[in-house]
């Protein structure tokens, strides 16, 4: 079979003698004058790197789990043509795993004098910013014989969002809210502490809703309907000591409590009430106040976006203080904590009343869904010793709830699934019982 090009080159030249070079010798003992030639040529050809100008573009951001593209702009100022392969370098979590050699290489060719774009596929699995290191390129000539090497620094960074899942239940959720709201039909008996309009009475209502002075001017009794107040004050606040690194599944504590937070506060902001966020351990780490309902869930995904759990313990007295300075008057304080025996003992009960005695507190705990399940096991002795340990725990956890809703706290506990419409469920309860 007849080669040709490079292929049929590199055969010919290959059967001419090759140079041979010995440790300790002083000089080449056969030169490959027509291999050297052609290299050199090919090497001369071969546009050079350094002078290249590299510039980017595209997404800033992404939600965890999505895609992010990056365009990088080559443009080649030299004579030559540029052939190249080229490399955009980003941390190995900007890709899933597996996929990055394919994602972050590229070929290109530039004419002189011109300029290409190439766009670098991303998807993150971690959040966080996620910033772009070097990009490097390697310039061939037209044999492909030798190459130019280089690098240059294109600064970019994407900042990976929280994934925000729970997104699903708010349409149900806003449903519920515009019944508790007045704007259906469907009216709201008892105890909110807005009056909306009277209505006949039916048996089951509560009795202090009469409104007399109505029920004379009528035949029948009438009672006042009521609609949770709006404009109040809500504050969500994330722990982030050692306890929120545990991995309930395949995620942190930390990003179920994330994930709560988000829905509670697009379903806050959309019933006017004014939300904030403290994200605190020993000392604050975020703190989102005074924005506007149209801007809050934006900036609660950004401050959220870099988060991630301390290995240290809580700091529960400096949480309190810092919470209670972040909310001066009558608010709703969500605590996104854990409901372990220990740190509710010995770091949150002590300083609880500086809280309740001013505010409403409402407590959600991440539960792991693996305990129920090992708390159900059977068939040997293995099985019955897990089965015990995970009811001791439940126990413990029910304890634990327990003495903190006797000091006025409403706690939910719920596994990643389902703690955030659990804790959206709670909000609406307590507008509807009008605690807030």
């Amino acid at each position: 079979m007849a080669l040709t090009g490079r292929a049929a080159l590199l055969a010919a030249l290959g059967s001419l003698p090759v140079g041979i070079w010995e440790p300790g010798l002083t000089s080449l003992l056969a030169v490959n004058a027509p291999l050297a030639l052609a290299c050199a040529c090919d090497f001369a050809l071969a546009a050079p790197v350094r002078h290249l100008r590299l510039t980017r573009s595209g997404d800033t951001s992404a939600r965890l789990g999505e895609q992010a593209d990056v365009t990088l702009t080559v443009t080649n100022p030299s004579r030559r043509l540029l052939r190249a392969n080229l490399r955009d370098a980003w941390p190995p979590s900007s890709w899933q795993p597996g996929t990055e050699i394919a994602a972050s290489r590229h070929h290109l060719t530039v004419p002189a004098g011109e300029r290409r774009r190439i766009t670098t596929r991303l998807r993150p699995t971690r959040r966080g910013d996620r910033q772009a290191d070097r990009v490097t390129i390697r310039s061939y000539g037209p044999l492909g014989l030798l190459s130019r090497q280089g690098t240059h620094k294109v600064p970019w960074t994407v900042r990976v969002l929280p994934p925000f899942t729970s997104r699903k239940h708010l349409p149900s959720k806003l449903a519920r809210l515009r019944e508790l709201d007045g704007r259906t039909s469907v009216l709201t008996r008892g105890e909110g502490t807005e009056f909306d309009s009277l209505r006949e009475y039916v048996p089951g209502d509560d009795t202090r809703s009469i409104d007399w002075r109505a029920t004379a001017r009528q035949a029948t009794v009438a009672v006042r309907t009521w609609r949770p107040e709006r404009d109040r004050h809500i504050l969500l606040v994330l722990d982030t000591g050692r306890t929120s690194a545990g991995r309930v599944g395949d995620v942190p504590r930390l990003d179920a409590s994330m994930d709560a937070a988000l829905l509670l506060a697009a379903l806050a902001s959309r019933a006017g009430d004014r939300v904030d966020l403290l994200a605190h351990d020993r000392r604050v780490r975020a703190l989102v106040q005074g924005r506007a309902a149209g801007d809050v869930l934006p900036s609660l995904v950004n401050a959220m976006a870099t988060l991630e759990p301390e290995l240290v313990e809580t700091d529960s007295r400096g949480l309190t203080a810092t919470a209670l300075r972040a909310a001066p008057r009558r608010s709703l304080i969500v605590l996104l904590t854990t409901l372990d025996a220990a740190p509710v003992e010995e770091g949150l009960l002590p300083v609880l009343a500086r809280l309740t005695q001013r505010h409403t507190v409402l407590l959600a705990s991440v539960a792991d869904p693996h305990i129920a399940h090992m708390a159900t096991a059977r068939g040997n002795i293995d099985a019955i010793y897990e089965s015990a340990a995970a009811a001791h725990a439940q126990s413990e956890r029910h304890r634990i709830a327990e003495q903190l809703r006797r000091h006025g706290v409403t706690v939910v506990d719920a596994t990643p699934d389902e703690l955030a419409p659990a804790l959206a469920d709670a909000y609406l309860a307590l507008k509807a019982a009008g605690r807030l």
